[in-house]
């Protein structure tokens, strides 16, 4: 496989992780994929320099998910013994959406070709979604006897719904782009050689923000999926007060009656 197989590219506060195993369609599992992709979201969380991540795959796929053919090998967690393979999932790929949850910063998946099994898991994991014509999506574990182990379930389910988030989950079937727009899974559906940047764009709309309030702000909408209302609101006006007194919101508000636009630096 290529050297790096995760690449990493900061510009304009926008960072840019690409999956690179292209030949092999991107898995996460025989080789080190996963342990990239957590240096290198690792490295993107604490830069605060950045206020975005788009994540995509190397052409042709995004993520194959889980390599059909490592689950024949003798040595792979698919012939542990329960215990040894349920230890092998906390410490591997479930540390993933652990990751992408935490993150304080928006995520937009850039999906340029098939998303399956624990790839399409990881585009719904981030916070938005768009889609080449040449998207595909599968939630496929079943049709190999498995389940998703990766918290795809846990995402599917707050993404689309339980009914439609049963159908893929329990049919096993390939989703197209279109189809994929139809339900909700993408927020938007582009030619292919336009993907990339109609992501930048969107990227750019945030990376322009306040970059601590960027942040403040996907923490508080993290909250919100756990929290019940009273408590929701205390963290909210914990939060407000905090950016009530930061550099960037007094040029906000300096720069709306001036009538000029804002110079942010995340103070």
């Amino acid at each position: 496989m290529s050297k790096n197989p995760v690449l990493l590219e900061i510009s304009n506060r926008i960072a840019t992780v690409t999956l690179n195993d292209p030949e092999r369609r991107n898995p996460v599992t025989g080789n080190d994929m996963i342990a990239a992709l957590l240096e290198t979201f690792a490295k993107v969380q604490a830069d605060p320099q950045v206020s975005v991540m788009i994540l995509t795959g190397a052409d042709p796929a995004f993520c194959a998910g889980g390599d059909i053919k490592e689950m024949n090998d003798p040595d792979s967690v698919f012939r542990k013994e329960p215990l040894a393979a349920a230890q092998s999932y906390v410490d591997g790929v479930q540390r993933l959406p652990l990751a992408l949850y935490n993150m304080d910063i928006p995520t937009i998946a850039a999906v340029n070709g098939p998303a399956v099994g624990a790839g399409c898991d990881l585009t719904m994991m981030c916070d938005m979604r768009i889609a080449s014509e040449k998207a595909r999506f599968g939630e496929v574990f079943l049709n190999l006897g498995i389940i998703p182990g990766d918290a795809g379930s846990w995402f599917l389910l707050r993404r689309l719904g339980h009914q439609k988030a049963a159908d893929l989950t329990f049919s096993g079937r390939m989703v197209e782009a279109k189809e994929a727009l139809e339900l909700g899974m993408v927020l938007e559906l582009v030619p292919h050689e336009k993907l990339m940047e109609r992501a930048r764009e969107r990227a750019a709309v945030i990376a322009a923000k306040p970059p601590r309030a960027v942040r403040v702000a996907k923490r508080l909408m993290r909250n919100a999926e756990r929290m019940d209302l009273p408590d929701f609101l205390n963290s909210a006006a914990a939060y407000q007060a905090l950016m009530h007194q930061t550099e960037d919101h007094h040029e906000a508000v300096a720069a709306f009656v001036e009538k000029r636009k804002p110079n942010f630096t995340g103070r």
